[in-house]
């Protein structure tokens, strides 16, 4: 060792350094983490009812984790929590869509492992009023219409040569599938990942906009449609497959109109990390011109819901942020909920089953708006994808280290413990990777001397056993 050159003991003491500084950072971000518990966070205004959130939990093969629950959690005006439901089901289970009824019941989408449940839901006696199951083991989405159909996304995850994802309406007095509409019908084979795809649209939201139409979300390619239940025709269609300038696989959105009659969709834009509304000028249905009149950025992480409440505000669902924030036009967070894990949907429900509030055209209040106040999730450091994107923006992969980025920061949370911050995870992660490295550069360098002494332990083994 003392007959190495001191420029690999330069070497040596940089990595030690390096590897020092990335374990006392992560040491430090760690500490000072606040661990995601159920807890109000900002109550800056008074809801007018109380607040339903479903969260989706971290379950597979048959395994779910105690720390990161699925559940539905019922918040009061004053933030306390009223009630907390697990589901009954004794078998690994997580919850999507939550939708308040009429008669002060909830309408519950509840997977389990190999078919979905849906029932409503009397959070008074904690009973089930009705339930049916689908063989789908992970639909998102289904709504009550017209007091005995259920309008369902029907995500289907069998393989073959034709995808029967569809959406279809299912009559719960004769229990016979009145109504469907097949995306085999109406998209090419190779939208998306490809029809032979395991998963081909993730079909996430349905919602009926008006008597006989239909608005989906098709999460894969990437659009938002209106179809038509009479006609099958789609009549309306936000997005186009792999423009992600427009929409990124979004998720629950919300039709709108304005005063005057404007179709407007509110979206969450999950992989973008932002909210989006767009409204529709010009043109016959279909033809139209989407343009985008407010956008939502900001401390978001996936978020994967958002409502525009009666008071113009909008109910987002931020979901690895394991939060429900109210936000006002301007981006101020005014009411604040923090619901582990994964949260999925929120309600209000005194507003009902997808409320509709004003349009930003008609509040006056288009533009760009970054998210501000509430408690900062990330320790108050800017975002992995923020960091990656200035340190690599004179790059020519600038673009493409980005969204690694920003991908890791939607996957880390499902990872990493739920008492490390991302942060700390990733940058524990790249100190084993410096590590290993290191490893196997001392492994080439002393590459003689470990054959020496391995050969030299063989060999003793080798006399004692002779």
């Amino acid at each position: 060792m003392a007959g190495l050159p001191p420029r690999r003991w330069l070497v040596r003491g940089l990595l030690s350094a390096v590897l020092v500084v990335l374990v006392a950072f992560s040491g430090v971000a760690t500490l000072t983490y606040d661990e995601p518990t159920l807890r109000a966070g900002v109550t800056n205004v008074t809801p007018e009812s109380e607040t339903v959130i479903s969260s989706q939990g971290w379950h597979t093969q048959g395994i779910s984790l105690s720390n990161r629950p699925a559940q539905l959690v019922s918040v009061d005006r004053s933030g306390a929590v009223s009630w907390i439901y697990n589901g009954t089901e004794n078998t690994t289970n997580w919850f999507y869509d939550v939708d308040p009824l009429p008669n002060g019941n909830l309408l519950v989408v509840n997977p389990v492992e190999n078919e979905t449940v849906v029932y409503e839901f009397d959070p008074k006696t904690e009973e089930r009023v009705w339930t049916e199951r689908f063989d789908s083991p992970d639909v998102h989405d289904i709504d009550l219409i017209n007091g005995d159909e259920l309008l369902v996304a029907g995500i289907n995850y069998d393989t073959g040569e034709t995808s029967n994802d569809s959406v279809f309406v299912y009559n719960r007095t004769t229990e016979n599938v009145t109504w469907r509409w097949r995306f085999a019908n109406h998209y090419p084979d190779g939208a998306g990942p490809g029809i032979d795809a395991k998963d081909w649209t993730h079909v996430n939201d349905v919602d009926e906009i008006r008597d006989g139409e239909f608005l989906v979300s098709v999460r894969n390619m990437d659009q938002v449609i209106a179809v038509n239940r009479s006609t099958k025709e789609i009549e309306m269609r936000l997005g186009a497959d792999g423009d992600h300038s427009v929409l990124y696989e979004q998720h629950n959105p919300t039709y709108l109109e304005s005063e005057n009659g404007t179709p407007t969709i509110l979206v969450a834009d999950s992989e973008n990390d932002r909210i989006v509304e767009y409204e529709r000028t010009g043109g016959p249905a279909g033809n139209g011109t989407w343009e985008r009149t407010w956008t939502l950025t900001g401390d978001l992480n996936w978020p994967r819901d958002a409502d525009r409440l009666s008071n113009g505000n909008t109910l987002v669902v931020d979901s690895m942020n394991n939060r429900v924030i109210e936000v006002t036009p301007s981006g101020q967070v005014v009411w604040e909920m923090h619901a582990p894990w994964a949260t999925y949907d929120a309600e209000r429900v005194a507003q009902g089953d997808e409320a509709g509030g004003p349009t930003m055209t008609d509040q006056n209040a288009t533009g760009n708006a970054t998210l501000h106040g509430g408690s900062h999730p990330g320790n108050d450091l800017p975002s992995v994808p923020a960091v990656v994107g200035g340190v690599a923006g004179v790059t020519p992969v600038s673009a493409e280290l980005t969204e690694l980025a920003t991908r890791w920061k939607h996957v880390a949370p499902w990872l990493k413990p739920v008492w490390l911050p991302t942060w700390a995870f990733s940058v524990l992660g790249v100190g084993l990777l410096v590590a290993l490295v290191w490893a196997l550069g001392e492994g080439v360098y002393q590459r003689h001397r470990i054959r020496r002494r391995v050969g030299r332990s063989v060999g003793r083994v080798r006399d004692r056993l002779s």
